[in-house]
């Protein structure tokens, strides 16, 4: 994707992309923050009606808007803004790297020729026990895509057969040669007072992997708890 980039800023973080005529680039709806005349915005369908369904289903927006440079310049500026406290991560997907599996709700925005396609959790339980839902993304393709994690971003290289247990919802993306599965917890006083919730996420190498600090289901429900404190119900 012939297009530069900038990130601005620290724990709230915006993504400045420079569009050149040629390359078009898709955003999760409600992203864009500004753009540059000349930078023109056309919402449409993504990845077809049936992969739009599934957006749909999954909680996730039915459109995706695409925006384009027609001005005199070479190029033009649309920027897109992170959602909550934390990270933008970019990836150059290309053949030696063509694919990730990411958490649902990560995705920024990317190059119209990669792909997002929805994954289920082959263990259903944990999607309907669990507040982090049991639905991951796949995105593939060529070329730039941006995904967006709370907190501070890890990033860890497993060696072939290495293994790494995290809480659920502070999984972000892997490569897609990380085999990924749900765990309980186990343990009575594990469930009930450990507080970190059913299932853990176990992660297999050899692959990267990256996990967030801040999960915006943690961040929720601290701001719920603090509410509650200030206005509690009657």
């Amino acid at each position: 994707m012939s297009i530069f980039y900038r990130i601005i800023g620290d724990d709230v973080q915006v993504l400045e992309i420079a569009i050149p005529p040629e390359e078009v680039v898709k955003a999760e709806a409600g992203t864009m923050l500004y753009m540059e005349e000349g930078i023109s915005m056309e919402t449409g369908i993504a990845g077809g009606l049936l992969s739009a369904v599934k957006r749909k289903w999954t909680g996730e927006t039915f459109f995706m808007p695409q925006f384009s440079y027609h001005g005199n310049g070479s190029r033009g500026i649309a920027a897109f803004a992170a959602p909550h406290p934390g990270k933008i991560i970019p990836f150059e997907l290309n053949e030696q790297h063509p694919a990730l599996i990411c958490q649902k709700g990560s995705f920024v925005c990317s190059s119209l020729d990669v792909q997002i396609s929805i994954l289920f959790n082959r263990k259903l339980g944990f999607g309907l026990l669990s507040e982090e839902g049991f639905i991951l993304q796949k995105i593939e393709g060529k070329g730039l895509a941006f995904l967006h994690a709370g907190g501070t971003v890890i990033e860890k290289e497993l060696a072939a057969g290495e293994v790494l247990r995290a809480d659920a919802s502070s999984f972000v993306a892997a490569e897609t040669s990380v085999h990924y599965d749900i765990t309980f917890v186990g343990g009575l006083k594990n469930i009930f007072w450990g507080g970190e919730g059913l299932f853990l996420i176990q992660l297999k190498g050899p692959g990267k992997i990256y996990l967030q600090s801040l999960p915006f289901t943690a961040l929720a429900n601290r701001i719920m708890a603090a509410a509650n404190l200030i206005n509690p119900q009657k």
